[in-house]
Order: C-alpha cells, then sequence, then structure tokens
C-alpha cells in the first residue's frame, strides 16, 4: 500500500492534479484555525513569524496542510532497517488519536528516537473539534535562548537537544469513511541527527515508564523500608533482566516515592523533637541531640539508647558508620553506628538523620557521636565511598583507622561490572575475592594486574579507582587493623545487613519511630542474649584434646572459641624452625619455601607473627598458636585473649552519666546466683527441661526489663551471676571430646 502511494506521489499527473489543488485552496480566502497546542512545541501558534529562525518542523508541512498526502523516508540506514512492516504509510487508519501515536512511539524506538505531540489543528465552526494531529521527532524544532535581563533572576542555561529535525507524522480526521476515523495523511522519517542504537534509546526520558504493577511494587517496598538500591535489583531479579535495563531508572523511582508522601515533612520533623524528649523523660539515660538551620528547620538528629551506650564501652573498637540508607519516609539519610558483641552479633550503637550529606553533616554527627560514647574513639571505622565522610573522619577522629567497607562497595558490583563482563561475571566475582584476602601487599598487586589483563579491565574506570584506594579496603593492607572480623566475613554483613533492614522497618509506624527503633534494638539483645544461653548449654566438642583448646574453651564465648579452634586445627599441619635468636619460621608441611616470621618474647610472653591475625582479629593465629605448642605451653598467655572474647565480661568502668559505681553485691544478687546455678543444672539433664528453661526465662527477662530501674547493681554483681552461669556451661559433663 505504502509502494503505491509513493509512486503515485512521483507521477507526472498526480503533480499536475496537486499543483491545480494548491491553486484552488489559495483563492478560496480561507484561512486555518489553529489551536493551542497541546503539548508545548517549538513555535507558539501565535508567532508565525518566528517559525523561520526557529526551525518549525511543520514550516515544510505547510502547502501539505490541506489534506494531501504526502510522505519522506529518510536516508538513515538504520531508520530504514527499522522501519520495515512497523512503519506508518499513507492512508493508515486509527480508531483514535492516542492509538496512531502508540503506533508512531514503538515505530520511534525501532529507529532510535522518541516523538512528542506537536500541536493540533481544527475547522472553523461549532461542533466541528479537532481534525488534524501533529507528532513530531523529540529533536525538532530549535528551542530559543534565555533572556538575561539586568536585576533579573540568573537562570541557568542548558543546552538543548532540539536541533530542527523534520520527522513527523500527520494524522486528520476522517468521520466519513464508515471506518476508523483517523487517518495518516503524513509522514517523513528524515532526520538530520544521528538515531541512537538499541541500547541506548531507552535512556531517552519518553521511554522511562513505570507501570502501576511496578509502581505498587516500588511504594510498597518503600514502606518497608527497603532502600531504592535494593529496590531496583528486587525488580531486575523479578524480571529476570540484566542490571540497569529496567525502563526506568534509580532517578525515577525517587521521584516517585516522593511524589507519593502522605504527610507534612515540617509536622513529622517536629514529632520527632517531641518522640525525643517524651522517650529521655521514660529513661534519663536516653541520650539526643539536634540541630536547626536559620529557618528553625530541624536539619539533624541523633540519638543512643542506654544499652547501646553500655554495649559500646566493651565493643566500641571496630564500628562500621552505614550511611547508604534512606528513611524513605522524611526523604533524609540515616547515618547508623553498629558493631559486633562477642558473640559474633551485631550490636547497635546509634542513630542519625541528616538533612544533607555534606562536611558540616557529617561532623556533626561524629562529634555527637562521640559526646554519646564519652569521648572514646574507635580503633578502627569502616564506611562507604565518601568523600566529605573521609574528610569528617580525619578531622574528627585523627587516631581512628578509616576503612572502607568491603560489602557496601561490592553491593554496587553488579551495576558496575555485569553489564560489562557479561557471562564472565562470576568468575571474575570469585577472582576478586580470592585476591581480596591474600596475606601480603605484593601477592595482590600482582594478583590485580593479571586479573585485570585476563578480563580486559583496562580503561574501567571502576577497576581503576578501586586498585587507588585498595589500602582503605583490600584485607593485604588493612592487617594489623583491628576489625573485631567486620572485614573479613560474609556471614557478619549479612546478619548487619538483616539488622538494619529491621530498623528501616520502623519507620512504618512513623509517629512512633524512636520506640520502634528501640523496639528493634531492644529484641535484638533479647534474641542475642536467647541465643548466647543457648550457646553456653550446648556440648563443647574439643577436637584436639590438647591442653591449650580445653583453656581457651572454658574463657572464650563459643564464637570466639570456633574461631580460634578452627586455628588450632591447622596448627599441627604446620612446621616450626628456629631461626637467630627469638625468631621462628613456620610454614606447611607440604611447602619447603615461604611461610610466616613469629618472634616469641619469653620474658614479657609476647608473640607477635608477620601474618598479623592477631591484631586484626583478636584471636593467635596458626603460626603463633604452633611455636606456643612447640614450647610446651599448655595454656595461652592471658593477653592474648581478649577480654570483648570472653563469656564473662568485664564490669562498666562507669555508669552512664560518668560516675563511678561503687555498690558492691548484696545479699539478693547472691540469692540469685544460687538460683541461676540450680537452673542450669537442672536444665541441662534434658533437651525438654531445656527447652522449658529457655523459654520461661525469656519471658521472665522480658517482664523485669519492663520493671522500673529503682537502683543500679554494679557490673561486678551482674557479672558474678553470668559466671555462676559460664561455670555450669563448661562443667566437664557439660565438655566432650571428639574421637
Amino acid at each position: 500500500m505504502r509502494g503505491v502511494s509513493t509512486f503515485l506521489d512521483s507521477s507526472p499527473l498526480y503533480l499536475k492534479k496537486k499543483k491545480k489543488k494548491k491553486k484552488k485552496k489559495k483563492s478560496s480566502g480561507h484561512r486555518r484555525r489553529i489551536t493551542q497546542p497541546r503539548a508545548p512545541g517549538p513555535v507558539p501558534p501565535q508567532m508565525p513569524a518566528e517559525s523561520a529562525s526557529r526551525g518549525d518542523p511543520l514550516e515544510s508541512m505547510e502547502g501539505a496542510s490541506s489534506g494531501e498526502e504526502e510522505t519522506e523516508d529518510s536516508p538513515d540506514g538504520m531508520a530504514a532497517v527499522a522501519a520495515g512492516d512497523s512503519a506508518p504509510y499513507i492512508g493508515q487508519r486509527f480508531l483514535t488519536h492516542d492509538a496512531a501515536y502508540e503506533f508512531y512511539g514503538g515505530f520511534a524506538k525501532l529507529c532510535g528516537f522518541s516523538i512528542r505531540r506537536h500541536r493540533t489543528e481544527g475547522k472553523d465552526g461549532v461542533g466541528k473539534g479537532i481534525t488534524r494531529r501533529y507528532f513530531v521527532c523529540h529533536r525538532a524544532g530549535n528551542a530559543p535562548a534565555k533572556s538575561f535581563n539586568d536585576g533579573a533572576q540568573q537562570q541557568r542555561n542548558r543546552k538543548s537537544t532540539r536541533c530542527g529535525c523534520q520527522a513527523y507524522l500527520r494524522i486528520g480526521r476522517d468521520p466519513g469513511a464508515g471506518g476508523p476515523e483517523w487517518r495518516v495523511t503524513g509522514f517523513s522519517n528524515h532526520h538530520n541527527h544521528q538515531l541512537l542504537r538499541q541500547d541506548e534509546v531507552r535512556f531517552l526520558p519518553a521511554y522511562h515508564v513505570i507501570s502501576d504493577l511496578d509502581r505498587d511494587r516500588i511504594l510498597l517496598f518503600a514502606k518497608s523500608g527497603i532502600s531504592v538500591q535494593q529496590m531496583m535489583r528486587i525488580m531486575e531479579l523479578e524480571k529476570c533482566v540484566e542490571p540497569g535495563s529496567l525502563p526506568f531508572t534509580e532517578k525515577d523511582v525517587r521521584n516517585l516515592i516522593h511524589s507519593f508522601r502522605r504527610f507534612d515533612q515540617e509536622e513529622q520533623n517536629v514529632d520527632l523533637l517531641k518522640m525525643c524528649r517524651n522517650f529521655k523523660e521514660k529513661d534519663p539515660n536516653f541520650k539526643f541531640d539536634f540541630t536547626r538551620d536559620a529557618n528553625n528547620r530541624l536539619e539533624s538528629i541523633a540519638w543512643s539508647y542506654a544499652s547501646s551506650i553500655q554495649s559500646y564501652e566493651i565493643f566500641g573498637d571496630a564500628v562500621v558508620f552505614d550511611t547508604t540508607h534512606r528513611l524513605t519516609a522524611l526523604d533524609m539519610p540515616l547515618g547508623i553506628w553498629i558493631g559486633m558483641n562477642n558473640h559474633g552479633m551485631p550490636c547497635f550503637f546509634g542513630c542519625t538523620l541528616l538533612r544533607e550529606e555534606n562536611l558540616q553533616s557529617f561532623d556533626w554527627a561524629l562529634q555527637v557521636f562521640l559526646n554519646f560514647m564519652n569521648r572514646k574513639s574507635p580503633q578502627t571505622i569502616l564506611t562507604d565511598q565518601n568523600i566529605y565522610l573521609k574528610e569528617a573522619v580525619e578531622k574528627e577522629l585523627p587516631s581512628t583507622k578509616h576503612a572502607l567497607s568491603i560489602w557496601l562497595i561490592a553491593a554496587r558490583f553488579p551495576s558496575w561490572f555485569k553489564a560489562v563482563l557479561k557471562e564472565q561475571y562470576n568468575d571474575w566475582e570469585n577472582e576478586f575475592y580470592r585476591l581480596y584476602n591474600m596475606e601480603n601487599t605484593m601477592d595482590f598487586d600482582h594478583g590485580w594486574s593479571d586479573m585485570v589483563d585476563c578480563y580486559g579491565l583496562h580503561g574501567n574506570r571502576h577497576i581503576a579507582s578501586l586498585f587507588a584506594s585498595r589500602n582503605t579496603w583490600a584485607l593485604p593492607y588493612l592487617r594489623g587493623h583491628f576489625s573485631a572480623g567486620l572485614t573479613a566475613s560474609t556471614g557478619v554483613s549479612n546478619s548487619i545487613n538483616d539488622f538494619i533492614q529491621r530498623l528501616l522497618s520502623a519507620q512504618r509506624r512513623l509517629s512512633y519511630f524512636i520506640e520502634e527503633v528501640a523496639l528493634v534494638v531492644d529484641c535484638k539483645d533479647q534474641a542475642g542474649e536467647q541465643q548466647t544461653m543457648q550457646q553456653n548449654l550446648q556440648n563443647i566438642i574439643l577436637k584436639t584434646a590438647a591442653p591449650v583448646e580445653g583453656h581457651a574453651a572454658a574463657i572464650l564465648t563459643p564464637y570466639a572459641f570456633s574461631k580460634l579452634q578452627d586455628e588450632l586445627v591447622v596448627a599441627a599441619h604446620y612446621a616450626s624452625f628456629h631461626l637467630e635468636g627469638n625468631a621462628f619460621l613456620v610454614r606447611h608441611h607440604t611447602k619447603t619455601e615461604g611461610g610466616c616470621i613469629v618472634t616469641w618474647n619469653q620474658k614479657e610472653e609476647l608473640i607477635s607473627c608477620s601474618c598479623q591475625m592477631f591484631e586484626s582479629s583478636g584471636f593467635l593465629c596458626r603460626h603463633a598458636l604452633r611455636v606456643l605448642t612447640a614450647l610446651n605451653y599448655f595454656q595461652i598467655p592471658d593477653h592474648y585473649l581478649p577480654a570483648r572474647w570472653h563469656r564473662t565480661l568485664p564490669a562498666p568502668s562507669k555508669s552512664l552519666n560518668g560516675t563511678i559505681n561503687h555498690s558492691g553485691a548484696s545479699k539478693s544478687v547472691k540469692t540469685l546466683q544460687s538460683i541461676v546455678s540450680a537452673l542450669v543444672s537442672e536444665a541441662a539433664k534434658s533437651d525438654e527441661r531445656m527447652e522449658v528453661a529457655t523459654r520461661e526465662v525469656s519471658v521472665l527477662l522480658t517482664r523485669i526489663r519492663q520493671q522500673p530501674v529503682l537502683v543500679n547493681f554494679s557490673g561486678e554483681s551482674v557479672h558474678s551471676s553470668m559466671a555462676a552461669v559460664t561455670d555450669h556451661c563448661i562443667s566437664s559433663e557439660n565438655v566432650k571430646i571428639s574421637k
């Protein structure tokens, strides 16, 4: 059909008739009535004099506006290939003008451009309505430069994408045809710009579409506290598409969430302060601080609970400050301080909400956090990649080692590398983690170079950035800086992420957000205590039957002991060679070169290894344990069993208000100790008893927490009670040696 109309357009007889028709049109004296454009076009209809200077795509169509049929194909090869059967043609009919727009939009996407509605035309007289519509290329017309008048507010004069493209589709209304009432009367596919490839065209704003189903899913995710980055990843997995292939971007999702906020943000901010004040009245040891801007609006707020401050005193040597999440309900960045306790579980230290992620905000947040924690700085702080946060840590925590959290970096790997590496991505990821866990920096650098060569990643900006900052995230460069295992274990990162998601879910009841976070923290503490009790009551299995192992099992928590036990087991496969002085060479018995150097100071019982595992994690390495065994040590020196990994934790040096706590153990505390001792003895006799005891003690502990605190017993008394439980947990009846 389209080929026939093109042939007729070029015939001499048709051209002669066409010329006569134009003359008749000119002599009739009628002028077209042009209605206001439906969407902003390049030329307003009331300013026809400027149409030529702005490159109006309809200027070349004026001679064909009376209903004649014309068509012009693009010489562009891509457009010609994409056209095919899906190209519009003269005489093609549609039920509605929206159907025509949708059809032309699909054709445009195949070709590599997008379209927009340009203008409509109608006939004189009442009831005639719209009789003609124009759809043009998104680059049609030329946007005029913005004028900057003296004294006027400065405007951004951003470059326009419009270049006077002449591609268009014109449809006319044909109510008397007895069929569909809209008919194609003009079509040109001639573009004066380069068309986009199929992997590029989806980034045009016209094709950023969020369906109703996806919109509902996104809003549901937002209510549950899931970050936008995680939303995108979940929906990519659900739709089985490559990362970055969704029909919308993270910015589109953020705009959608922002547009559906159903509350007054200022009112919620005021309520947040009120919640903190109310919580302070209930618990005097609760701490919070805030700032206001010049307009008296809440700018930043931070808070910490009494139990969090106590936990930090013992476990605040290594801290994760995660600022990658956002409280979508308030549209504010959320910073969370988290550490790891002696049972390898996350412990909450504090929260902050910031209006802006800038140097001033991060400076304030770190200052307030130190004030909450009696100015005690952590040995190591792990954060995300953020230049302002880096500067703030250097300023406020000069003696603290600043490292980057590997799991926060790795969360971006799919979007960075999956589209580049395709089916090689999984192999590359395995190679990356192999390099990450290497023992020395030289091997890491050589291995990195080989990895870049193998996967052709030369010139990749993410690879270059990672290598340039390797001293802040790669384990070989972080050895010797204590991290409590926060940099080494995938399980730890999963546990922390799960805990953070529970914190974010508290925004579902925003009017009780502070209390909801407190409940999440409290539930985590209770679950940790229950898991701790279950671990303590489990039978301990000794694998080597060495006195060193039994000694460590009696002091360390099951989590910490399992880490040390792994090193003890493999230490038996290592050979020790005495070098000059107090030095030893330790290496695997199957190797003839390499190994680690261990130095031993017998007078002060100090041992150190070149692998620096103890300095990083607080656990002696296999090399040091092998030397201690060779030196006939049957117990590990006390200073190599850090107090943070003990079953019985040391008493806090100060109470929450900073004063020394002198209260001693009372008679009631001793009575409680004997009851707990009897409880453990009876419960350990069968699994059924253990189940009942664990359940009932958990209920009792919850009831005790609900009672008002009138007298603060000393940490010594409390931990004496813990010691009574521990003595039964590690008794000879509960310790078994594996065969």
